[in-house]
């Protein structure tokens, strides 16, 4: 399965770095996870819309969008493996994403109910990604990451 971060925005090293680290961690050949940023010459969230290939599943990230915990996003990702379809997870830009965007979207997901910057959110997103993976893998990353109570 392949999932497609798409975003606006250069990003500096150490966002590409931190995204790339968590990607790298998951199998390729189980789970791609890449970062694409279109480009752009009309608005940003036109832009990220029209890079939406035919059948994938659209999930916006949106601080209006549902919070999950991490149980929960692993659940959905399960469910999207089980799909067989390719997912676009965009990201707006500083204007956020519209209500139209919000409605055409398949999922929107809140990665926090406080504001983070987009290019932080990518890094946000893949380990996200990562730990959700690895809790249906049964790896102890997610459990080795949570706090002792």
């Amino acid at each position: 399965m392949k999932l497609r971060v798409l975003t606006v925005g250069k990003a500096p090293e150490w966002i590409k770095d931190g995204f790339e680290d968590y990607a790298n961690r998951i199998p390729r050949n189980v789970l791609r996870l890449d970062v694409v940023t279109p480009r752009r010459g009309e608005t940003e969230e036109r832009c990220l819309l029209r890079s939406l290939r035919g059948r994938e599943l659209v999930v916006i990230f949106d601080r209006l969008g549902v919070a999950l915990d991490s149980e929960g996003l692993a659940s959905l990702l399960g469910d999207w493996q089980q799909s067989g379809r390719d997912v676009a997870l965009l990201i707006g830009g500083m204007a956020g994403m519209s209500r139209g965007a919000r409605e055409r979207a398949d999922h929107v997901l809140s990665l926090s109910a406080m504001t983070l910057p987009h290019l932080l959110a990518r890094v946000v997103v893949a380990e996200q990604i990562y730990r959700a993976w690895s809790i249906l893998q049964g790896h102890p990353y997610h459990l080795a990451q949570a706090p002792s109570r």
